[in-house]
């Protein structure tokens, strides 16, 4: 059975976040990336291939290693569709702590 999953399936996992950060300043072998977790190879392997299943990861050949790296266009479409709430969230707490001063006791 081959699953469809979204970028937004993958990046739930705090595993699979964990490895966004892992990679998102240099490629990375699977080795190297899994010697970060205290998992096992294999589930470190499910999670890249979640990764690049999603295109938010990309894998790159040189030699008998495989490069993983981050996919920034990709991560761009995630940032982009999350700002407008971001936002929305930004305008509520600004409006909270303008009420908060409202109401702070005078000292």
């Amino acid at each position: 059975m081959n699953l469809r999953r979204d970028v937004f399936q993958a990046i739930a996992d705090p595993t699979r976040r964990a490895i966004l950060l892992l990679v998102a300043s240099q490629s990375m072998t699977a080795g190297a990336i899994a010697s970060n977790f205290n998992t096992a190879r294999p589930t470190i392997s499910k999670h890249l291939q979640i990764l690049t299943q999603c295109q938010l990861l990309e894998q790159e050949q040189n030699g008998r290693e495989v490069h993983y790296y981050i996919n920034a266009e990709k991560m761009k479409e995630v940032a982009d569709f999350i700002e407008p709430f971001r936002k929305m969230w930004d305008e509520r707490f600004n409006k909270l702590e303008a009420i908060m001063k409202e109401f702070k006791p005078k000292q």
